[in-house]
C-alpha cells in the first residue's frame, strides 16, 4: 500500500477503526477512529501488541489465529460465524466485526485490520430476538388457550350429543313401553274378562269344575300381568338410577328352595325343578335377596316358559372362593346362535320365541341386576336341546353391611 496523499486522507478520516500490524502482531499504526474506539492516545497504541485490544480470555486463541493468517494471507472477515469482542483501555468489552487484508507498508508485508463497533447492532438484534421470543410465547399461549377452548367445545358437544342420544333413547323407551304394555296387557286382560263371564255363567248353572278351571286361567293371567308390570317398573328404576341395594346375611339353600316352591305353581304339566347343591347343605351369603330373587325367578320362569311339558329344569348352586355360581339349565327350544349377541338387549326376543308371551325385558334386567350385585350372567344354548344361564356374584357384596344406593 503506497504512502500517498490519498491513502493518508482515507486513513485519517475513515469512520472505521484501522489498525496496521506487522507479522509479529505489533501495531505499527492506528488511525484517529481506532484511538477513539479503544480510548488510547496515538503514542499508546503504536508499538503495542494487537492482543492488548483483545479480552484476556481470548488472547491465546487470537495469537494462534494471527500466526495462521500470516501464513495464508488473503482478504477475509475474521471469526466468521462466531462472536468477536474487543477491549478498551478502561477494560470495558464490546462486540466487534473485523475484516483483514494483507498490505505492503514501510517495505514490509503487514496486515491491515478494519474494526467496527457493532454494539448497537447487537443491541438491536437482542431486542429483536427478545421481541420474537415474546411473540412466539404470545402465539404459544394463544394457541394453548385456543386448543383448550376447542377441547372444551368438543367436550361440550360430546356431552350435548350424549344428552341428545340419551333423550332419544328415553323417548324410544317410552314408546316401546307404551307399545309393549298395550300389546302384552291386551291378551291376559281379555282372558280375565272372558273367564269372569264364564265363571258367572257356570256358577249359575252349577258346574264347579269348569268354574275352577277358569279361575285358574284368571290367576295365570293376573300373574302374567304382574310379571309385565314388575319388568316395566324395574327398567324404569334402572333408567332413573333409583335401584337401591339392601344387602344382608341370609341362608342361600333355604332361599332357593322357597323359590322353587313358588315357581312350581306356574310350571307346565309334568315339568319338575331339581335343586342341586353338591358342595354344601347350608351357605350363608351377604347379598341383596330382593334383586337376587328377581334374577333367579326370571330365569326359572323363562326355563318353564320355553320348555315343553314333562321336562326337567335344573337349578344348581356352587361356590369358588368368594364367588357364588347359580346355574339354571333347561331342556327347551334353545336360542339361535345368531341371536346370542343381542340376548341381553332391551326388548330383544329370539327369532324362535314365536307366540310365547314376553316383553323382551327380562334378560336385560337380569344382566343389569347381576352387574349391580357385583357380578355377571352368561348363557350357553343349543337349538332344540336347551339353554344354560350362569349367574356369578360375590358371596359378600361389600365389606360394610350398609344399604347401598347405586343410583
Amino acid at each position: 500500500m503506497p504512502e500517498s496523499h490519498q491513502f493518508e486522507t482515507i486513513f485519517e478520516y475513515a469512520n472505521e477503526a484501522i489498525l496496521i500490524t506487522d507479522k509479529r502482531g505489533f501495531i505499527r499504526r492506528a488511525n484517529p477512529a481506532a484511538r477513539t474506539l479503544f480510548g488510547y492516545e496515538l503514542h499508546e497504541l503504536n508499538g503495542q501488541r494487537i492482543e492488548t485490544l483483545v479480552p484476556s480470555r481470548y488472547r491465546k486463541d487470537h495469537s494462534e489465529h494471527v500466526s495462521h493468517y500470516h501464513q495464508h494471507q488473503k482478504p477475509r472477515s475474521m471469526g466468521a460465524g462466531i462472536d468477536l469482542f474487543a477491549t478498551r483501555k478502561d477494560g470495558t468489552e464490546f462486540p466487534v466485526e473485523v475484516s483483514l487484508s494483507p498490505c505492503y507498508f514501510e517495505d514490509e508485508n503487514m496486515v491491515v485490520a478494519f474494526v467496527i463497533d457493532i454494539s448497537e447492532r447487537k443491541k438491536n438484534e437482542e431486542q429483536a430476538k427478545n421481541y420474537q421470543l415474546l411473540l412466539e410465547k404470545e402465539v404459544e399461549d394463544r394457541t394453548l388457550i385456543l386448543k383448550e377452548a376447542i377441547s372444551n367445545l368438543e367436550e361440550t358437544k360430546k356431552k350435548l350429543d350424549q344428552s341428545l342420544k340419551k333423550e332419544r333413547e328415553l323417548n324410544q323407551l317410552k314408546s316401546r313401553f307404551i307399545s309393549t304394555a298395550s300389546h302384552e296387557f291386551r291378551t291376559p286382560l281379555a282372558t280375565v274378562l272372558s273367564s269372569l263371564s264364564l265363571v258367572e255363567k257356570y256358577t249359575s248353572i252349577g258346574k264347579p269344575e269348569k268354574v275352577n278351571r277358569h279361575i285358574d286361567r284368571i290367576k295365570k293371567s293376573v300373574r302374567n300381568l304382574t310379571e309385565i308390570l314388575d319388568d316395566l317398573l324395574s327398567v324404569n328404576k334402572i333408567e332413573e338410577g333409583k335401584v337401591i341395594l339392601a344387602p344382608h346375611d341370609f341362608e342361600l339353600i333355604t332361599y332357593l328352595k322357597d323359590m322353587v316352591a313358588e315357581v312350581n305353581i306356574i310350571s307346565k304339566k309334568g315339568q319338575s325343578i331339581k335343586l342341586e347343591t353338591p358342595d354344601f347343605d347350608k351357605l350363608m351369603i351377604y347379598q341383596d335377596p330382593k334383586l337376587l330373587r328377581h334374577i333367579v325367578l326370571n330365569l326359572l320362569s323363562n326355563a318353564i316358559k320355553f320348555s315343553n311339558e314333562g321336562t326337567q329344569i335344573e337349578l344348581k348352586a356352587s361356590e369358588e372362593e368368594n364367588t357364588l355360581f347359580i346355574e339354571i339349565q333347561d331342556r327347551g327350544i334353545g336360542i339361535p346362535e345368531e341371536n346370542m349377541e343381542n340376548l341381553f338387549t332391551r326388548f330383544f326376543r329370539a327369532d324362535n320365541a314365536g307366540q310365547i308371551q314376553g316383553t323382551g325385558l327380562g334378560l336385560s334386567i337380569v344382566k343389569q341386576y347381576s352387574e349391580l350385585l357385583g357380578g355377571d350372567v352368561t348363557c350357553q344354548s343349543i337349538i332344540n336341546q336347551g339353554t344354560k344361564f350362569v349367574v356369578s356374584i360375590p358371596k359378600n357384596l361389600t365389606n360394610e353391611k350398609n344399604t347401598i344406593n347405586r343410583g
